[in-house]
């Protein structure tokens, strides 16, 4: 080697030295900004690449009903599949249609499957939906042929094992999942539960493997299983009784309201027309879901003359035998009132007055509580009281069934609760309440004076165990005893006297309503509501309160033609289901 080469290759060394030097200066600067100051980032990646959160979900709990003191199931859960392809991964798709076609046809949501794959492809997606509510078997039978791309998603699907039964108590669970309208929606809280949490690291097909520090398992917390006030034999005898009497009279739409006054239990509440909450997609009428008895305010009519009643005797001003001077019409204000049926006048007893439904008489106790010939401010202050602070009327029951309504009762502070208006109000009319509110202050007053907040929840059922919830706070001596023994009393005379339909030997009261309706915010004539309010029991005990309401498009219904035979049936049914002994 020359000298001048020499040179040159100690020139480069130093060179080649400080070139390698510096790279590895700069990978370690590298790999200590990768591995120590990016550290927690790249760690977060990892984790977010190989641990996945899989939602585990929580079962839906279960709607019971009663029979006797059994829970029976009125709203199950069924595990049903969603079935979904990768069009990503695809590689036969017309055997994945056809097979999908053949096994699960009737459950498709997509009519051209193989558009959907295109289109798949085209965005790179990889999770497109078929088909849902697939079952088991036909999950299974797909799953045979093996198509790669193909999966399923298990879920939850509600169902109805009874059919209509007490469809607007239930409501129904819509295809996300949650519940509307009935307890499915008001307690739809307690119903979900409460999903878990598997956060685990996953294979490369998100399989969760076994083990690794990363694993967190939350257990799923199940809903509640609710059971109701609902008994399964009084419910489908209260639906055939009004289903027959509907048809039998030509109405087109009816409710029917059966409930403990002894608790404020709800025994059955029926509705018409009905619909199954399996198939609430076919309803087109969105009222059908609504319970009538709940959501509906109406002017009940003469079946408020037994709160009228109620109240004259709480307040000392009348009894059964007082006596008015009827001469089938009385003077409010610049209104003339006049009585439906006409022709008994002169000297008339409130027992007769309630007997005939005579406005007259009622008017009249509304004086008579003012101490005057007048509707005064005292008096409408005294029904307001009973009627609304104590009676409920005009005031949401907190029934556990979603979209109660209030309905109103104007106060006597109110410009409009004058005078005319309260004599309205006395034998029924000038206000709009709900059958609900009717039937639980109905009950106080024929209970023994208190007032029980109607429910439809008796309790949770849980791993065969029957735990009944606490009755709510019920108030009592709403009015005193001894002026709900009378008025009890009153209310049996007006029926007993009026009818012979019942089964002799048992203690059956009631009271009929035929309102107008208000069409334009004028009344008509053209069409009326049919009511109905009762009781039945024996002399010492009343098992329960009936109310029926009948209506139809520009028709006239009565109370006492076509509510009170559908209270009849379903009156005589329930004394034979209580197995009461009649007195001899």
């Amino acid at each position: 080697m020359s000298m001048l080469q020499n040179v040159r290759h100690m020139t480069r060394s130093p060179v080649l030295a400080a070139v390698l030097a510096g790279a590895m200066i700069i990978i370690v600067a590298r790999l200590f900004y990768l591995q120590v100051i990016q550290h927690d980032h790249y760690v977060a990646l990892a984790t977010e690449e190989q641990v996945k959160q899989l939602v585990i979900p929580a079962s839906r709990g279960l709607i019971y009903a009663k029979d006797g003191e059994t829970p029976v199931p009125l709203a199950m859960n069924q595990q049903v599949y969603t079935l979904f392809v990768d069009p990503m991964v695809v590689d036969n798709p017309t055997k994945v249609e056809s097979t999908v076609r053949e096994v699960a046809g009737g459950n498709l949501i997509v009519d051209d499957i193989q558009k959907v794959l295109r289109d798949g492809r085209e965005q790179k997606s990889m999770y497109r939906v078929l088909a849902r509510n697939v079952t088991l078997r036909q999950a299974e039978m797909i799953k045979e042929q093996r198509l790669k791309g193909v999966g399923f998603q298990q879920i939850s699907k509600r169902v109805y094992p009874e059919g209509d039964m007490a469809a607007q108590v239930l409501g129904f669970v819509n295809n996300e999942g949650k519940g509307q309208y009935g307890v499915e929606e008001q307690l739809n809280d307690r119903l979900i539960g409460q999903d878990g949490l598997l956060k685990s690291v996953t294979d490369v097909a998100n399989v969760p493997l076994s083990i690794g520090r990363d694993n967190i398992r939350s257990e799923p917390q199940n809903g509640e299983n609710i059971v109701l006030t609902i008994d399964r034999n009084i419910q489908s005898k209260t639906q055939e009784a009004l289903l027959t009497g509907i048809q039998k009279s030509g109405a087109t739409h009816g409710s029917a309201l059966v409930v403990d006054p002894n608790t404020g239990k709800v025994l059955a509440m029926a509705d018409y027309p009905t619909y199954s909450p399996a198939e609430f997609t076919q309803v087109t009428d969105e009222q059908m879901f609504r319970s009538v008895a709940t959501t509906v305010p109406y002017e009940p009519g003469s079946v408020l003359k037994t709160f009228t009643v109620a109240t004259g005797i709480d307040r000392g001003v009348i009894d059964a035998n007082s006596t008015f001077y009827n001469t089938d019409s009385i003077r409010v204000e610049d209104r003339t009132i006049t009585n439906a049926l006409k022709g008994i006048t002169g000297t008339v007893t409130m027992q007769s007055a309630l007997n005939n439904s005579l406005n007259t008489g009622m008017v009249t106790i509304a004086q008579k509580l003012g101490g005057s010939d007048r509707i005064t401010k005292d008096a409408r202050d005294i029904l307001y009281d009973y009627f609304h602070n104590k009676l409920g009327l005009g005031e949401r029951t907190g029934i556990e069934i979603a979209h109660e309504q209030k309905g109103v009762l104007i106060s006597p502070n109110d410009v409009q609760g004058n005078a005319v208006r309260y004599s309205n109000v006395a034998f029924g009319q000038g206000l709009d309440v709900t059958m609900m509110q009717v039937v639980a202050g109905f009950s106080a007053i024929i209970n023994g004076g208190t007032y029980y907040p109607p429910t439809v929840v008796d309790g949770v059922y849980k791993d065969g165990s029957y735990t009944q919830e606490p009755v709510a706070n019920a108030r009592k001596q709403v009015i005193t005893p001894s002026a709900s023994s009378q008025a009890r009393e009153m209310t049996y005379q007006a029926r007993n006297g009026y009818t012979s339909t019942d089964l002799p030997g048992y203690y059956v009261g009631g009271k009929t309503g035929t309102s107008q309706t208000l069409k334009d915010g004028q009344y008509v004539s053209t069409q009326t509501i049919g009511t109905y309010l009762g009781f039945g029991g024996t002399d010492e005990e009343t098992k329960y309160v009936i109310m029926v309401q009948v209506s139809g498009e520009n028709m006239n219904l009565e109370g006492n033609k076509h509510a009170m035979p559908i209270f009849t049936d379903i009156s005589n049914w329930l004394l034979g289901y209580y197995q009461l002994q009649p007195r001899i």
